[in-house]
């Protein structure tokens, strides 16, 4: 053995250590790791890995035929699977030129927002969390496992529901379904009430989360920032809106903005965009019963189906900002090259990395859990 492996070895007084944040911690929706320098609680440097979910998503696909990526495109964000379908589908059938029934169309936007609504509540857990606030956490679970029981009897899946494809939906909605989905959304909008007063007005989490992890509009624009993310910072930017796909522009809704730019604005967004997710839904629920044909157009046989050669680009809004697929084919089974544009990407590490700077270490956690990433959809 080298003496240098076993002797000490005398080094200057210093405040400053490394700390490895993760990969398991609860500040993030999976295994992810921040190496953090600091200076006595202070952070003075912070490098994301996000090697430890690795999957290999994009590569996989290649060896797949268009119809089998199906059940594993939602596998790349747990938390909010469904644009992952929604979006892959949407490119498969601009390549062959296809376009889902109108009743599809309207059904593929209510599962949208069921996602979203799920999304947001375990988003509004996983922060509350991170300030020590526990019973939020709590509630925020079980509401969203009411939405999972709802996207059961849906789709036939709680949580990969593998029910877009390419063409429409696999089938249509149950008798009884949009009945109980009113209900669900009766409750969660008794819910808000309590969630105001017990953690987004308790001046307990107000307090931690003003002012931490504040990003600018300008820095935001020149990091790719999307979503709720960049709409806390006061830019009113929605996929949904300023470029609709399937049916919006055919809701009214609102696009929800904060000015802080904070841990506190993100999550207020978040809590706003609830409301307006329950708002569409309803809209759905009262239009759909009026819409009448098929929920999914005639496609080939999806075990011998050579897609047209071409490449396609397409873009929705998810619970966490803007995913998009840029998808190649060369006229074959199997897709020639998928890549996935999610926003976590972005969020989740030079976003992270730079908003981590300066801040106090009991503050790191809740900065992850603001922005809401999805550590598969970074390393895919």
């Amino acid at each position: 053995m080298r003496p240098e492996n076993y002797q000490a070895i005398s080094q200057p007084p210093s405040n400053e250590y490394e700390l490895n944040f993760g990969p398991n911690h609860p500040g993030i929706e999976g295994n992810y790791a921040l190496r953090l320098k600091l200076n006595g609680d202070e952070v003075v440097e912070a490098r994301a890995d996000a090697g430890y979910l690795h999957r290999g998503f994009e590569k996989l696909m290649e060896g797949r035929l268009w119809i089998q990526n199906i059940a594993l495109v939602p596998r790349i964000c747990v938390p909010d699977p469904v644009p992952m379908e929604v979006c892959y589908s949407l490119a498969i059938e601009e390549l062959c030129g296809l376009q889902a029934p109108v009743r599809a169309q309207w059904i593929r936007v209510l599962q949208l927002e069921m996602s979203r609504l799920a999304a947001h509540l375990f988003a509004f857990g996983g922060h509350a969390a991170t300030t020590g606030m526990y019973t939020p956490m709590f509630w925020g679970v079980a509401d969203r496992d009411l939405v999972l029981d709802r996207f059961e009897e849906l789709t036939g899946g709680r949580v990969y529901s593998i029910y877009n494809i390419p063409g429409g939906v696999r089938r249509d909605v149950a008798v009884d379904f949009l009945e109980h989905l009113s209900s669900l959304l009766d409750y969660l909008e008794s819910r808000l009430a309590d969630y105001d007063h017990l953690f987004f007005r308790n001046q307990v989490f107000v307090q931690r989360a003003r002012g931490v992890g504040v990003l600018t509009r300008e820095k935001a624009l020149k990091w790719s920032v999307t979503g709720p993310n960049l709409r806390a910072t006061g830019l009113a930017f929605d996929v949904r809106r300023d470029d609709p796909y399937l049916v919006y522009d055919e809701l009214d809704f609102e696009v929800v903005t904060e000015q802080g730019g904070d841990a506190l604005a993100r999550n207020l967004v978040r809590r706003g965009e609830l409301k307006q997710s329950i708002r569409i839904l309803r809209q759905v629920i009262e239009r759909l019963p009026s819409i009448e044909g098929p929920v999914r157009t005639n496609i080939p046989n999806p075990l011998a189906w050579n897609v047209p050669a071409g490449e396609a680009y397409t873009r929705v809004e998810s619970s966490k900002g803007e995913l998009a697929y840029y998808v190649v084919s060369t006229g074959g089974d199997k897709p020639y090259r998928v890549h996935v544009r999610g926003p976590s990407s972005m969020h989740a590490v030079q976003v992270l990395e730079k908003l981590a700077v300066g801040s106090r270490l009991e503050d790191v956690a809740q900065i992850m859990f603001s922005l809401d990433a999805c550590p598969p959809e970074v390393d895919r």
